[in-house]
């Protein structure tokens, strides 16, 4: 996201972010926003060349015959194949063209560049070395790459094994930049829906706290803690859920808390959710991996107070088809490439457009749909613009 925009060639971001947003937009942000993503891509060039695709795309291939020529499982790779070569051709490293049936076809056209990642890893060290965890994830996975591709092991297995825990606890943090604007994002959004009175928050997906500690902080700084009479904080994982409730149970002792093991592609009630019982459900960086997406709106809207409130921090597709930086990472878990797909708002699993979102809110129940801040205005000018909260009603 460079500072200035391509629709008008000066920087336009006092104009098109929320005056509560536009600080956390700095020059010093969106310069390590750009470092990961030439990091992630060049990451994808490297990985372009490990995995075989190099030699495989030397002549015009598919996806599919790009995968059998460098011997990968099909049944693993070719999601991650697929945006391995759209990020290439994204960046005019690669040929493509699309068939009169559809299908795209990828071609080496000119020799790659000789791009080095770690030159691209020791300038954000400089830069801002708060920021390093995420790039710390990214090639953690890069890594795994080739075994997952080649059905060694799963995503799962790489990404969330002995040796990952660790730099995704140190990602999953209010110090790590990268990942906190989304909490931050979260709360101010949720803020504006509280309703007035005492309100029950359920959250899902809670990790290790760090999105509840931004929503009770920024609460609680802004002199309305006491509107929260209870916060419930759900995590599929036992080790995340243990160490979030030990860093927020003393932290917000005068706060009515419970921490409950939940799996989001279940029934809410295995976590002791009743109906009706939430005035607001709120998540950051959860729904997207949701593998039938309708059955756990489903669950979000039964949990919900007529007239109550959803609020979802999520990374959001500016464009429908645009391969995003942060794939390199979730492309290898099978939740992300595994969802109940539906024509005309869940096209594709992971990550969604403004208008996909609203589509599949408002067919699941939802109302007043919008998402904060507007990615639709704001990607004209920033194409690269991810960050937003997805927010609506109980219909």
């Amino acid at each position: 996201m460079p500072i200035v925009s391509q629709r008008s060639g000066r920087d336009e971001r006092a104009a098109l972010f929320p005056p509560e947003l536009l600080a956390y937009f700095d020059d010093s942000f969106i310069a390590s926003f750009d470092l990961f993503e030439e990091y992630s891509a060049r990451l994808t060039l490297d990985l372009f060349r490990t995995l075989g695709l190099e030699a495989a795309c030397r002549s015009e291939a598919s996806v599919a015959l790009a995968i059998a020529r460098s011997g990968l499982e099909p049944e693993m790779a070719t999601m991650p194949v697929s945006w391995i070569l759209a990020m290439l051709a994204a960046r005019n490293w690669l040929g493509m063209r699309v068939d009169n049936d559809g299908e795209r076809r990828y071609r080496i056209e000119r020799p790659l560049p000789v791009l080095s990642a770690d030159e691209i890893l020791e300038r954000q060290r400089a830069h801002d070395p708060r920021c390093l965890p995420s790039f710390e994830i990214a090639a953690l996975a890069a890594t795994h790459y080739p075994a997952v591709l080649t059905g060694q092991t799963s995503g799962e297995q790489a990404l969330f094994g002995a040796e990952g825990i660790v730099p995704w606890v140190r990602n999953f943090s209010n110090d790590n930049p990268l990942y906190a604007i989304s909490n931050k994002i979260g709360a101010i959004a949720a803020a504006h829906v509280l309703p007035p009175g005492p309100a029950a928050i359920l959250e899902i997906g809670g990790g290790l706290g760090s999105a509840a500690d931004t929503l009770l902080g920024h609460l609680e700084g802004s002199g309305r803690s006491a509107q929260v009479a209870s916060y419930h904080l759900t995590e599929i994982s036992p080790l995340f859920l243990k160490r979030a409730q030990r860093n927020l149970a003393a932290r917000y002792a005068h706060c009515h808390m419970r921490f409950s093991a939940l799996d989001i592609d279940q029934p809410f009630s295995t976590a002791a959710i009743t109906p009706q019982s939430c005035q607001l459900a709120y998540g950051v960086n959860v729904l997207h991996v949701a593998r039938d997406l309708a059955a756990t709106l489903a669950e979000l809207r039964n949990v919900l107070t007529d007239d109550g409130a959803l609020v979802m921090a999520e990374c959001v597709r500016p464009f429908a088809d645009t391969p995003l930086h942060l794939e390199l990472v979730f492309n290898l878990l099978g939740s992300f490439r595994d969802a109940r797909l539906v024509p005309g708002w869940r096209p594709n699993g992971g990550f969604l457009t403004p208008e996909q979102w609203t589509a599949a809110l408002t067919a699941n129940g939802f109302r007043d749909v919008r998402v904060y801040p507007d990615i639709a205005a704001i990607r004209g000018g920033y194409p690269s613009f991810i960050i937003a909260a997805i927010v609506a009603r109980r219909a």
